[in-house]
């Protein structure tokens, strides 16, 4: 029931076609159990006397009738169908929101397939209980409303007798809907499980072939299906029983009715007309109280996925806006670390860590894999939380920034490439304001103009001569994850993306990993010259990348163990100055190859 007040709040904005729905159902209802009543007056009406008006007029009233009833049918289902189709997207559209604004760790700790299958498969048995659902509901409660005080007319004996097969129903309905309720409730988890397992091969794709997997993958994902078809065999049996049992127990009433309606209509107590009408209503009440077994198979599996989508809804994002968070003045690009400590999972990660970053400084980190680089700057967009007043911009904490503001100065360019299914265009200019971009692409980059536009930003990124190689040229489409582009390319492609943001803050973090000495070296004499007052970080493995940086920092177990220029370090003779003559003398042995 919990589940279902969280969920009202969706139903207002379209409580009135909810509610012009149930009318129409009564309105359809009532003109459509008016038939049974003008069959049993046409029986026992023309079997007293037979004229032409007669024939004419009952089939045309009949007739009319089913029509008015078609009408109302027609619009109930518009009115309440539509409104479960905007329910869905209101709710597709606030799952979407509350997953965005999830954090990081959120995701390492969720897996996108299980949260595919609460956007789509329990999105979808939610809308069914709002729509089909409520139309069967009320259809079945009008049609008892209505049929049973006309049934008790025609004859309270025969009505009294079609009560003995309803407390099987009862508990039919009740047992069998509780265990379809939890059945569907680990089905649906099931299934997040298999698009979990499909979203990883198709990701993976390169890897399975690469080993020669295919087979393999494939036998394990049968197996997922197989358990999966075999656990919704096992919950088709429950519904499955549910409406023949439901037949059973109401066939029952209706053997019962038949057999005593029989002897009472040959003897006279009960007209023709009346019997007649009153199986065809007890014939419209057992198709309503079939379909109730269908609602309630509805409802147990909507309420079951309800309860998957409020567990999202729910998780409050342990990143976002302070309390005190306000807009401030516009972000120059100091930043300083104050005797920052961060743990992650409550592993220590960094630890006393003291740095000022001056205005439009290059500054570079280095060190051993898993000493603490990549954490330190993934903390300054605040896609990691640093504890309290220990990481400032400007010398204001960047918890008092909004993160809008804090991150629309930051270009960020992480290990990971990611690349959207879209055009090269596309990718470059994701994140731009659509004014800005339009202005930036019909400007050339000016000392005064402030503009970047994506062919400038490509240029920046090194990637300009790739594109003019492309047949489609920047709306070449890069495929999903920019399968079609070298890694190379794709790191390019996100400096570029980065650049054209124009940033106050830039971060590559081991971004030029997989591009060669000369081009990255044109790369960083390009961010130079874009900008000279913009603040830098660098994160790399390779000395060439950060040599002519302002200051390097080198980091070990996450502290800072040596910082300097790179002749202030070489000279110092410590873990940097063995890190260039290793990296050196691997140079060395690569050219003598």
């Amino acid at each position: 029931m919990d589940e279902l007040k969280k969920f009202a709040r969706y139903f207002k904005p379209y409580k009135w076609h909810v509610v012009a729905g149930i009318i129409f159902i009564l309105f359809s209802m009532a003109f459509g159990l008016l038939i049974p009543y003008l069959v049993g007056r046409a029986i026992d009406d023309l079997s007293h006397d037979i004229t032409w008006s007669k024939v004419v007029y009952y089939p045309l009233i009949i007739l009319g009738a089913n029509l008015v009833s078609g009408v109302f049918l027609f619009w109930q289902r518009r009115l309440l169908i539509n409104a479960s189709r905007h329910i869905e997207y209101d709710m597709r559209r606030d799952f979407y929101a509350a997953l965005v604004d999830q954090p990081l760790e959120y995701f390492q700790n969720n897996r996108v397939g299980d949260l595919m299958a609460r956007a789509t498969n329990d999105l979808s048995a939610v809308r069914q209980m709002v729509g089909p659902m409520i139309l069967y509901s009320f259809q079945a409660i009008f049609a008892l409303a209505i049929v049973l005080p006309i049934m008790l007319n025609i004859n309270v004996k025969l009505t009294l007798l079609l009560l003995i097969p309803m407390p099987f129903v009862s508990l039919t309905v009740k047992f069998l809907g509780a265990q379809i309720h939890v059945r569907f409730e680990k089905i649906q988890e099931f299934f997040s499980d298999i698009t979990a397992r499909a979203q990883e091969n198709l990701s993976g794709v390169r890897v399975i072939r690469a080993y020669a997997q295919e087979d393999a993958e494939i036998e394990k994902f049968q197996q997922l299906n197989r358990e999966y078809a075999k656990r919704n065999i096992a919950l088709v049996k429950f519904g499955a029983a549910m409406r023949p049992l439901l037949f059973f127990f109401i066939g029952l009433g209706f053997v019962i009715i038949v057999a005593v309606g029989v002897p009472m209509a040959v003897r006279g107590e009960i007209t023709a007309g009346e019997f007649t009408a009153f199986i065809l209503y007890l014939q419209r009440m057992i198709w309503y109280l079939i379909a109730l077994g269908y609602v309630v198979n509805l409802y147990q599996r909507g309420t079951a996925s309800l309860k998957r989508f409020n567990a999202i809804l729910e998780t409050e994002p342990t990143i976002k806006n302070a309390p005190n968070a306000k807009e401030q003045p516009k972000i120059k690009g100091k930043i300083e670390f104050r005797n920052l400590t961060f743990a992650y999972n409550d592993k220590p990660v960094l630890e006393n860590i003291n740095l000022t970053i001056e205005q439009g400084k290059t500054v570079a980190f280095v060190g051993k894999t898993g000493s603490g680089k990549s954490t330190l700057v993934t903390l300054i967009p605040r896609l990691l939380d640093a504890p309290e007043n220990t990481i400032f911009i400007d010398d204001i904490p960047i918890r008092v920034f909004p993160l809008e503001q804090l991150r629309k100065v930051i270009g960020f360019v992480p290990q990971e490439t990611f690349l959207f299914s879209n055009t090269l265009a596309e990718n470059i200019a994701f994140g731009v304001d659509a004014n800005k971009l339009r202005t930036a692409n019909n400007e050339q980059r000016t000392a005064n103009n402030g503009h970047i536009s994506v062919e400038k930003a490509a240029e920046v990124a090194g990637l300009a001569d790739d594109v003019r190689d492309f047949p489609y040229k920047y709306e070449q489409r890069v495929g999903e994850r920019g399968i079609t582009l070298s890694g190379g390319q794709k790191q390019r492609t996100a400096i570029a993306r980065a650049v054209m943001r124009d940033p106050r803050i830039l971060i590559l973090d081991d971004s030029l990993s997989a591009v060669d000495t000369y081009t990255e070296e044109k790369i960083l004499h390009n961010l130079r010259d874009i900008r000279a007052d913009r603040t830098t970080l660098i994160v790399s493995h390779r000395v060439s990348t950060i040599r002519d940086a302002d200051l390097i920092c080198v980091l070990d177990a996450g502290q800072i163990i040596e910082r300097g220029t790179h002749g202030e370090l070489i000279n110092l003779g410590g873990e940097y100055a063995n890190l260039y003559e290793r990296q050196l003398l691997e140079e060395e042995l690569e050219a003598t190859d």
